[in-house]
């Protein structure tokens, strides 16, 4: 079997024990990506010498009888909104066209000491704004099951570039469901950990309050070792939790017994009903696994996108100021200083970022910052408050991950409220912090169908395990597109 076919615990395991090198495996998957990413556009930036430099230090190590981590020799690619020492970091945007970090994203760093080599860095909607991928100032990533198909966003670049099995696990960021709509639409596996739980040092910011950095896999057992490898404290973020982790071989255990809540206001008249059957299918399985299932309501969840909408925009408005041509990104000269900001944002910044700059900047204005932004978050308070008190009575809630299958490119494009609501399941889980995981549970016309787990506060062992039962339960995560 190729290396880009094996799970991370294959390859690691068979670069420990000599069986492969972590070269042969780099190898393959520059190889594989050679070979589809001029079709898919998963990457903006593939990292080809430095990612055969890392792999033959990692068989050296190995050679010389040396420690190494968990994800020995394993080939991941990043979202290029994540830091990594001297590569080019873009948020695919044009502000930040010819920008190199000089240091790398506490995740990044996480994962190189585990010995994973990072081969790439993976298309994104502008600064992780859409919902499509189409917003990157670069290119338009295309959905692998069809190429005439979103991937989702914004870790659309990521969500591709596993389901191509280029990478067997990538780094996303997740605002409003920028990891699971993606993971769902390509069908793989996407985790958002609860806020905190995952260092953002080093992630370029969106939404300081919302964004997190999370794994993407074509398994649930793979999204966890990729979670066990960035998550814990850092000194660097001091919004960083520090909260105990647990073991991988954890997530097998037994389910029977656990009961799940099924929100009403996730299931509403006109949704697709073949969306609405695979999940109940899904749940199904697990009545046949033994866990409980009851109607549970949080009637404020009609009330979360529009919370989320003022808070991300305002926050955009907030962190996209430090784009001003002077400290470090796109600089054009001027007749004045006034003059140089305006002209270097012009150019810089897509139609997207430009707009939520604007919404925000509204919203934070004298006068309106009490009616929009603290509105909202006393909005996100209440929100907050009604999950934690349901999910007192049930162990874990299940909903669909996006309200429709892979749609096609250019099709909500130019319609910003209609791709808004492509985050109207994922968005509930930011706003009130709580971790969630989107697994395949079917197919529509040939493409993807994601379900979605969410859980409580730091509790993302029950819901990987809950996702591991089903995963084992049924065989969608065996399907991928012919490629």
């Amino acid at each position: 079997m190729p290396p880009n076919e094996l799970s991370i615990d294959e390859i690691s395991a068979g670069v420990r024990q000599k069986k492969f090198s972590a070269t042969e495996v780099v190898m393959s998957s520059l190889e594989r990506i050679d070979a589809l990413d001029e079709r898919i556009g998963a990457f903006l930036t593939v990292m080809r010498d430095e990612s055969l430099a890392d792999a033959k230090r990692v068989d050296d190590r190995i050679a010389r009888g040396e420690h190494i981590g968990s994800l020995a020799g394993v080939p991941v690619a990043v979202k290029d909104n994540t830091m990594t020492r001297g590569v080019r970091t873009t948020a695919a945007s044009k502000i930040l066209e010819h920008y190199v970090a000089s240091y790398d994203a506490t995740a990044v760093k996480r994962l190189r000491d585990e010995g994973a080599i990072i081969v790439g860095k993976t298309n994104l909607d502008e600064f992780g704004m859409g919902a499509s991928t189409e917003n990157s100032a670069y290119q338009k990533t295309k959905n692998p099951w069809n190429l005439e198909r979103v991937p989702g966003g914004s870790s659309g670049g990521s969500a591709a570039a596993v389901a191509a099995r280029m990478v067997p696990a990538a780094l996303g960021s997740d605002t409003g469901g920028s990891i699971r709509q993606p993971a769902a639409l390509c069908g793989v596996v996407g985790l958002k950990p609860t806020y905190g739980r995952v260092s953002r040092y080093g992630l370029i910011a969106m939404t300081s309050s919302l964004d997190q950095i999370g794994p993407l896999a074509t398994s649930v057992r793979d999204a966890a070792a990729l979670f066990l490898a960035v998550a814990g404290k850092d000194r660097q973020d001091t919004t960083s939790a520090d909260e105990p982790l647990f073991p991988l071989s954890s997530i097998e255990g037994s389910i029977a017994g656990k009961t799940i809540g099924i929100p009403k206001e996730f299931f509403v008249d006109g949704m697709d009903e073949r969306i609405r059957k695979s999940v109940y299918d899904a749940l199904d399985v697990f009545k046949k696994l033994s866990c409980k299932v009851r109607e549970v309501s949080v009637p404020h969840t009609k009330y979360a996108l529009p919370a989320y909408y003022i808070t991300v925009t305002s926050e955009v408005s907030a962190n996209m100021a430090r784009y001003d041509g002077v400290r470090y990104g796109l600089s054009i000269e001027g007749q004045s200083l006034d003059e140089m900001y305006r002209q270097t944002r012009e150019a810089g910044f897509g139609p997207e970022v430009k707009r939520r700059i604007i919404l925000g900047a509204f919203s934070l204005s004298k006068g309106h910052a009490d009616q929009y932004y603290q509105q909202a978050q006393r909005v996100r308070d209440i929100i907050g408050h009604e999950y934690h008190e349901v999910l007192k009575e049930v162990d874990c809630l299940i909903t669909p991950t996006s309200p429709s299958v892979a749609f096609t490119l250019g099709e909500k494009f130019s319609d910003p409220l209609t791709m808004y609501l492509c985050d109207i399941f994922t968005v509930p889980a930011n706003i009130a912090n709580l971790p969630a995981i989107s697994v395949p549970c079917g197919q529509i016309d040939e493409l993807p169908v994601g379900l979605q787990v969410i859980g409580r506060p730091f509790e993302e062992q029950t819901i990987l395990q809950m996702a591991q039962a089903y995963e084992q339960a049924t065989s969608w995560h065996l399907l991928k597109p012919e490629m």
